[in-house]
């Protein structure tokens, strides 16, 4: 068995490729096995050679990185999937924990040395996330939890996101088949559980928790 930890990278932007290999190509630890720009060619280079790690991007054209992650942990269970990202959006983490079981997420705004430790920590069976990413799902959990206390009914979020587009009460009221009297009523509820004042209080509101 090898000592050193082998390694794949995607990502669709060859720059970011290169600059990954020049800053770790003096670890004696790590093996690049391949490093493609196009994210549909990894399972068939993980077929030909496994690796431990893959640090792939999110954001790819022909299948992004969420989608990639999930084909790679379903067909190849062992490897370990680290993702790479500008951004570390609360809700696509979230998903990637849920749906690809990723073992990390980190930006790549991060040094040299927290991507070894990185790479280190979870070749060694653990996880890792960057401090913004762990901030990030901390801030989901956060508008999970207060949507959860808001009460919001499913016909109360389809209401905000008709205010959203500027309809009347009357255009929600033929919208959704209800009486305005009914739409009148869901906006003073609507009001009180957001504990808002306005629409574009509201709205914001909605921007902030993810409703539209």
């Amino acid at each position: 068995m090898s000592s050193k930890i082998l390694l794949g990278l995607v990502d669709d932007h060859q720059i970011v490729i290169d600059g990954l290999l020049s800053l770790l190509k003096d670890e004696p630890r790590f093996e690049f096995v391949f490093a493609t720009t196009y994210s549909k060619d990894v399972p068939g280079k993980l077929r030909l050679t496994p690796v431990d790690i893959l640090l792939t991007d999110i954001m790819m054209p022909g299948m992004p990185g969420n989608v990639l992650a999930k084909e790679v942990r379903k067909e190849f269970p062992q490897t370990k999937i680290l993702a790479l990202s500008m951004s570390g959006e609360g809700s696509v983490v979230s998903e990637m924990i849920n749906n690809a079981d990723i073992s990390g997420y980190v930006l790549k705004n991060i040094g040299k040395q927290e991507l070894i430790n990185a790479i280190e920590k979870i070749a060694a069976g653990g996880i890792y996330f960057s401090e913004e990413v762990l901030e990030e799902l901390q801030k989901v959990s956060n508008r999970r939890k207060e949507n959860e206390e808001a009460h919001l009914t499913d016909r109360e979020v389809e209401i905000i996101r008709l205010i959203e587009k500027e309809y009347s009460n009357k255009q929600i009221a033929e919208t959704l088949f209800i009486s305005e009297r009914t739409v009148e009523t869901h906006r003073k509820n609507i009001f009180r559980k957001t504990n808002t004042g306005s629409v574009i209080g509201l709205v914001k509101y909605a921007y902030e928790h993810r409703l539209i």
